[in-house]
Formats: C-alpha cells, sequence, structure tokens
C-alpha cells in the first residue's frame, strides 16, 4: 500500500517539475540566401507600325428607275376626280412611279383605244367596257401580284375570265328607270311600284307630262345596253343556250316598237335617237326635269346627286315587267393592264394597290357606284352622301340585282357583246326614223352581228 502511494508522489513530483522547468531558447533562424537563376535575355519588343487600313469605297447605289405609267381613263360622273387622289396616294408611297391620268370621252375607248393597242401604241393601263376587244392583249396578273389567291378570291369569275385576267371591275352597274317624283306629286299621280309594265310606265309618264307641261314623257339611252333590260323583260332571247345573239325575238319587237312610238308621239326628244352615230343619254333631258322619265343605269346616280341637288326629289324605280319578268342588265367598267408595257412590275403594283380593300372602298365610296369587289361589299360601303335620293337610288338598285335574268349577267361579259353594241342603236334608229321596217331591220342588226364576229374570228 505504502509503495502504491510512493509510486503515484513520483509521478506528480515528475510532472510538477517538467512544467515548471524554463522553456529552451529557440534558435535565430537566417533568411535563406537568394539564389539568382540565370535567365534568357529578353528580346527587345520591336513595336509594329499598323497596318493601312483601306478605307472601303463607297459604293454608289443604284438609282432607282423612274418609270411613268400612262392610264386611260373615261367617266361617266366624277370617276377621275374620285380616283386622282388615289393615284396621288399611290405615287406618294412609290416616288419612283409617276401615274399619268388621261381622262378621254367614251367614244375614245370604245373607238380608238382597241386600234392603238392593235399598233402597240397603247397605254399602260386603261378602264374599259369592251373585254372582247382585248383579246390577248391584257396582262396575266395571277403570275404578277403579290398576292394572287386575294385577286382571285374577290372577283366574280365569269367576269375575270372574259377579262383573261388582265384587271378587275371597278364597278357593278345595273340598268334601271328614274322618275322625277316631284312632277308624280303635282301631277297628283302616284308613283307605281313592282309588277309594273312598260306600257303601263308609258301611259303614267305621258298623263305627268300633260299634267304638269313638261317637255317629254319618257326616254331611254341610245345604246343597246340600255335597251336589251326592257326588251328582256318583255320575253327577249338575246344569248340563245349556245351563247349565240338572236335578235328576231318577240320581246325584242315589242319593245323597239314601243320605241319608235315614244319618237312618233313626241314622248322622247327626236335628237336623243336620231341625231349622231354616238350614244346620247336621256339624263341629259331629265336632270333640267324635262322628262318625267328615264331609264338608264346606277352609274348616273352622282351625277343626279350633284346637278340636280334639291331642284326637285328623284327616285329609282324597279325595271318594268313583262313576260321575261323584271330585269335590268348588270354591266359595268374594268381596269385592265396590257401586257405590252415596258413595266409590268409596276402595273400589277398599281393595279394590287387599286383593288385593295381600303382603296377600292374608297372608289365606290366617292364615286357611289355598287362595288364588284366580294370583300368590299361584305363590308359595306359608307358612301359619301347623306341624300336620301341618292341613298334610296342605291337601296332600289341593290335590289334589283337578284332580280337579273342569266342572259342579263352573260351580256356584258360575252366575247361578242361589241357586235351587238356597236351596231344595235344605229340599225334600231333608221327603224325609228321611218328609213327601215321592222323586218328590214331586225334582219339587218343579225346580218351585221353575224358579220363582226365572222370578222373577228378571221
Amino acid at each position: 500500500m505504502k509503495v502504491k502511494f510512493l509510486l503515484i508522489m513520483i509521478v506528480i513530483s515528475a510532472f510538477l517539475f517538467s512544467a515548471c522547468a524554463a522553456p529552451e531558447p529557440v534558435e535565430e533562424t537566417t533568411a535563406p540566401e537568394e539564389v539568382e537563376v540565370e535567365t534568357e535575355p529578353e528580346e527587345p519588343v520591336v513595336e509594329e507600325e499598323p497596318e493601312e487600313v483601306e478605307e472601303p469605297e463607297e459604293v454608289e447605289e443604284p438609282a432607282v428607275e423612274a418609270v411613268e405609267l400612262r392610264f386611260t381613263y373615261y367617266a361617266d360622273g366624277i370617276e377621275a376626280d374620285v380616283m386622282q387622289p388615289l393615284l396621288d396616294k399611290f405615287m406618294e408611297e412609290n416616288p419612283s412611279i409617276t401615274v399619268i391620268l388621261d381622262v378621254v370621252p367614251y367614244q375614245t375607248i370604245d373607238e380608238q383605244l382597241p386600234v392603238q393597242v392593235e399598233a402597240g401604241e397603247g397605254p399602260d393601263l386603261a378602264r374599259i367596257t369592251n373585254f372582247a376587244a382585248y383579246k390577248g392583249k391584257l396582262m396575266d396578273l395571277r403570275t404578277m401580284v403579290s398576292d394572287p389567291d386575294y385577286y382571285l378570291a374577290n372577283f366574280s369569275d365569269a367576269i375575270l375570265s372574259a377579262l383573261e385576267y388582265g384587271g378587275f371591275p371597278d364597278a357593278l352597274t345595273v340598268t334601271g328607270p328614274y322618275v322625277n317624283k316631284t312632277l308624280f306629286e303635282q301631277a297628283g299621280i302616284e308613283i307605281p311600284g313592282e309588277g309594273t309594265t312598260c306600257e303601263e310606265w308609258t301611259d303614267l309618264a305621258k298623263q305627268v307630262a300633260e299634267a304638269t307641261g313638261t317637255n317629254y314623257a319618257i326616254g331611254i339611252d341610245r345604246t343597246g345596253h340600255r335597251i336589251a333590260g326592257p326588251a328582256m323583260s318583255m320575253g327577249a332571247t338575246l344569248i340563245d343556250q349556245d351563247g349565240n345573239f338572236t335578235i328576231d325575238t318577240a320581246g325584242f319587237r315589242d319593245f323597239v316598237t314601243l320605241l319608235k312610238s315614244w319618237n312618233d308621239e313626241g314622248l322622247m326628244p327626236s335628237e336623243l335617237w336620231l341625231t349622231g352615230d354616238s350614244m346620247n343619254n336621256c339624263v341629259d333631258w331629265f336632270k333640267p326635269a324635262e322628262m318625267v322619265m328615264c331609264m338608264s343605269g346606277s352609274w348616273q346616280i352622282n351625277g343626279l346627286a350633284n346637278d340636280v341637288a334639291d331642284a326637285f326629289d328623284w327616285v329609282v324605280v324597279p325595271n318594268p315587267t313583262g313576260a321575261g319578268g323584271s330585269t335590268g342588265v348588270a354591266g359595268g367598267s374594268a381596269v385592265v393592264a396590257f401586257a405590252d408595257t415596258e413595266y409590268p412590275e409596276a402595273v400589277a403594283k398599281l393595279m394590287e394597290f387599286l383593288y385593295a380593300e381600303e382603296n377600292y372602298s374608297a372608289f365606290s365610296a366617292g364615286t357611289l357606284a355598287l362595288p364588284a369587289h366580294i370583300g368590299v361589299a361584305e363590308a359595306g360601303v359608307a358612301f359619301n352622301t347623306d341624300n336620301p335620293s341618292v341613298l334610296g337610288a342605291l337601296s332600289m338598285y341593290t335590289a334589283e340585282v337578284p332580280k337579273l335574268q342569266n342572259q342579263a349577267l352573260a351580256l356584258n361579259p360575252h366575247p361578242y357583246a361589241f357586235a351587238y353594241y356597236r351596231n344595235s342603236a344605229n340599225r334600231i334608229a333608221q327603224f325609228l326614223a321611218g328609213e327601215l321596217t321592222l323586218d328590214e331591220m331586225v334582219a339587218s342588226l343579225q346580218s351585221d352581228i353575224d358579220q363582226a364576229i365572222e370578222e373577228a374570228n378571221q
């Protein structure tokens, strides 16, 4: 036990001794001597002179070719006045293209333009009505415009194919009668509605003229186009199932016989049909209130609105009714592009601009024309008028469209319509003047048409 206690005391004493012992001195250390490391001498840096960077030569952009397009244009009313601002807008958007609008009489379009185009001296574009006169002469827009699907979807294929896809109809027209409402009211005679025959209209207009002291009772434009509507209503078949013109039908004979009575009885001015060989319009007598009833068409609306103003009230009435129903004739002009233009791309750009919905609608609104553009018609046109006579006329002509006979729709784009149009007025005038009998007139007119078609096919 003592031994164990002794051992413990020895251990404790050793521990205490070591803790009290002075620490060993720390030897000073010297920094290691620097050792020189031999390095390869650096090569002197030679500053390279900056390479001369050649500034790129200024490349002049090729000048945009200045293009001048000629646009031959006829107008029944203010169409040219509405068209010009649209062309100004186009030129502002396309400063390298100048468009010259050459406004000419319709006779120039009908007689001189086809000759100019045939001789290679025609314009770049034109407003026309005789589609067949330019067969093989028009640009195929389907291959030139940026969106041919839009072009094809928005116009009647019957019209586009008649134009050989070289243009578009800028307006839809329908023939129909205007009556002086104020004169009917002064005469105390009510204006009749749907179902009134041509003979009944003649009698009523005569009564009104006599009661009011008006010079003329009734008239119709001097053209086979206007004659066709009432003739078809009276049962005429001007175009048979094979597409041929057939003049010798009862309805045609009946109407021209009635027309002769208008001339013989002084119900219409003799100079309307018997003076000159150009088209005369009955609105020239209707506007100054010298005629009670004028059979013309929807393209006269704007002119009547401007020229008649508030001098008297006028309305459009339904086409006369007969054995063939009640029909006017559809028609209209078209803007076309000629294939021999020096600037096909510029022409195509202008055409696409003109039939774009915004611009086409502006044209319809300004000219008060029924739109032939499907998209514009569906959207509706905000016509630039608050004239109740104008709005009523547009509504009435719109109501006439569903009544149109098939032949009334087919007449204007018919490939040989020109043969009928060009010869009918003069032959009918000869009948009215007593130079030809009815039979002679019918036979001569049919012969003229057949000959014109034969010559066109040579």
